[in-house]
């Protein structure tokens, strides 16, 4: 796969982003020895764009994946990698946001990102792990506030756009209202095992179920 055929979008911040993105997520998670190489042989056959995120662990391999990508002439600069991830619920809240895109710069080796998305529509108590929840660990979710310090990422340049994950229409409205800085997209999850649960009307996780 030639990078050059990829095709590209341009998103409402006037930023390009490659329409083919190599995901990171998997459970369990593989050792960092295994993912660097993983994502190492992605950029080789000509992957650009990497969606990652604070909730699933792989921001720092693929920070090493790079690093050893321009060692290896792989990629000439960063600015060829266009690089995705997100804030995970537990700092979805105003005052959390910015710090929490701060360590991901700091995981990813990077001083911006090209892409930043809100997870979920949702916020958890903070020190919650895994995705079995009980009643007090989910907290009211100040969307607004939220997006407001999502903007500011945008605006001090840490995030070159900003966008949304798992949202709703209703909820997408809602921001729209307010928002100085539109999403510049929608993140959904669409895949044959998520489908098959929705034709067979079983139950989705209680992040997609609960708040959309």
């Amino acid at each position: 796969m030639d990078s050059k055929l990829i095709p590209e979008v341009v998103l409402n911040s006037g930023h390009k982003m490659p329409m083919i993105g190599f995901g990171t997520v998997s459970v369990p998670l593989p050792p960092h020895h295994e993912l660097i190489p993983t994502f190492i042989n992605a950029i080789k056959i000509g992957y650009r764009h990497f969606d990652t995120a604070a909730y699933y662990g792989s921001e720092e391999p693929l920070d090493q994946a790079i690093d050893q990508a321009l060692e290896q002439g792989l990629i000439k600069n960063r600015s060829e990698i266009f690089i995705t991830t997100k804030l995970w619920c537990t700092e979805a809240h105003p005052g959390l946001v910015l710090p929490a895109l701060k360590n991901s710069l700091k995981r990813l080796g990077l001083e911006y990102v090209d892409l930043y998305l809100i997870h979920h529509p949702v916020r958890l108590r903070q020190g919650v792990k895994g995705t079995n929840y009980n009643h007090g660990d989910i907290l009211p979710f100040d969307m607004k506030g939220t997006w407001e310090d999502m903007e500011n990422c945008a605006n001090l340049d840490l995030a070159k756009s900003i966008g949304l994950s798992n949202f709703g229409v209703k909820k997408i409205s809602e921001i729209l209202k307010y928002a100085s800085i539109p999403p510049a997209l929608v993140q959904l999850e669409s895949n044959p095992s998520l489908e098959l649960n929705l034709i067979h009307k079983l139950a989705l996780p209680p992040l997609h179920a609960r708040f959309i």
